[in-house]
């Protein structure tokens, strides 16, 4: 029988490659520690890190226990925390994760409704791009997040649940030269544009429209995750903010934002998706928050 908190012992050493660092990590003593790691070698009957003087590695054999060890111990984490949440008929606090365009067009009303129905639980957000989030979700950080997905690795521990498109255009202020009247990329680029980190199509339809050179991607003039703040830019300057249409409703509806009138460019969108890991049982409250999502999303998504 593979004794569970040994395998935790084998996976701190596996990230800190220093006996006495993880040794710190889990509170045990080093001589303590050094003596977990060589009695789950002893019982495997495989050596797992080879020790030369101030270097600790993990060998063939190690490598392939470490992985397993960091599933069996996630799904150990998983069990204990759905039988505690099934014990005690809790609906469980939630963190999750939202890309800036549902973060300015769904997340709002989700709060908002999760608020009124369940005033008692705690919520939790992290706003960010996809990247950083898929490290927050793998690191189980959060339970999930809302994103553009169509960047997202090819990775079969990911379940990702469509939520529709958000279509999206370029827009400028209402005195902006452009303002009104046909023009081409090229024209709008000129002014620079802002938006949050561009999905790898979007790029490549832009640079060609551009007429980049091959391998060269098309560079925003600003890039940031934070849609009020591209919004305001886009308000106070002559910067041209990518943006979907829902985010800008109001300002479009209010004539302080105009979309741009672009010879030729192609239909340009997000495509949002529920990513989560696949082989974790989200928590009661994580999918009160995903049915929330998919009914709002259904509203204003395409």
């Amino acid at each position: 029988m593979i004794d569970l908190r040994r395998l935790s012992h084998v996976v701190a050493l596996a990230d800190e490659l220093h006996f006495a660092r993880a040794a710190e990590r889990v509170h045990l003593s080093q001589p303590a520690f050094s003596r977990s790691i060589q009695a789950i070698e002893s019982d495997l009957g495989i050596r797992l890190f080879d020790r030369d003087v101030g270097d600790v590695r993990p060998t063939p054999a190690g490598g392939f226990v470490i992985d397993r060890a960091r599933r069996l111990l996630f799904d150990a984490r998983c069990l204990q925390r759905d039988v505690d949440l099934y014990r005690d008929s809790q609906l469980g606090d939630v963190a999750f994760g939202a890309g800036p365009f549902p973060a300015a067009t769904l997340v709002p009303r989700v709060l908002a409704e999760l608020r009124q129905q369940h005033p008692e639980v705690a919520l939790r957000v992290e706003e960010s791009n996809w990247a950083q989030l898929l490290e927050r979700l793998r690191a189980e950080d959060i339970e999930f997040f809302v994103a553009d997905v169509r960047d997202l690795p090819d990775d079969a521990a990911l379940e990702i649940r469509p939520l529709g498109t958000q279509p999206g255009g370029l827009y400028v202020r209402a005195s902006h030269p452009l303002a009104g009247r046909p023009c081409t990329l090229k024209d709008v680029w000129g002014y620079g544009v802002a938006g949050t980190k561009m999905p790898r199509p979007v790029r490549a339809v832009l640079a060609r429209y551009l007429d980049l050179p091959a391998g060269q991607e098309t560079t925003l003039a600003l890039e940031c995750d934070d849609i009020a703040v591209l919004r305001r830019v886009a308000l106070s300057t002559d910067t041209v903010f990518a943006a979907t249409q829902v985010s800008v409703q109001e300002d479009v509806a209010a004539g302080t934002l105009l979309p741009l009138q672009i010879h030729g460019l192609p239909a340009l969108y997000s495509e949002m998706g529920v990513v989560s890991l696949r082989n974790r049982t989200p928590s009661p409250m994580a999918r009160k928050v995903i049915e929330c999502f998919t009914r709002i999303a259904a509203e204003v998504n395409v």
